[in-house]
Order: structure tokens, then C-alpha cells, then sequence
């Protein structure tokens, strides 16, 4: 029996990261993957409107992945 994701967040402000169906329904709403999200998470906090912000701006990433001058 398949699990049904089509359930909201285990909560609205933030994301946790170790609960697969979390991370299921906030990459949808974002519309980035499973990974993107994970490092936003990283980088950025589990509150939504960080990570929200951060996807919004293309500010995953902290400065190491840098590709300028490579």
C-alpha cells in the first residue's frame, strides 16, 4: 500500500528534514527536488520562510559552490 502524501506538512512554519513526507510536500510546493531542498535546509534553517526566500532568490548555496573564476 502506497503512502499518501497528498496530506499538508507535519507543520506550517517549519520543515523537518528527517520526515520524508515533509520533505515530499515542500520540494512540490517549492518545486525544486528532494536534494535542493535538503541543502536549503543546510544553508538556510528549517523555517519555511527562509527556505522560501532563499529558492526564490537562488540563494542555496553558500559561497564554496561559487563556479566564478573556476
Amino acid at each position: 500500500m502506497a503512502a499518501n502524501v497528498e496530506h499538508g506538512p507535519s507543520s506550517e512554519t517549519e520543515i523537518n528534514p528527517k520526515v520524508s513526507s515533509d520533505i515530499l510536500y515542500w520540494s512540490k510546493e517549492f518545486g525544486v527536488t528532494g536534494e535542493v531542498l535538503h541543502e536549503a535546509i543546510r544553508v538556510h534553517g528549517n523555517h519555511v520562510v527562509k527556505v522560501r526566500a532563499a529558492l526564490k532568490s537562488h540563494e542555496v548555496t553558500g559561497p564554496q559552490h561559487d563556479k566564478k573564476g573556476a
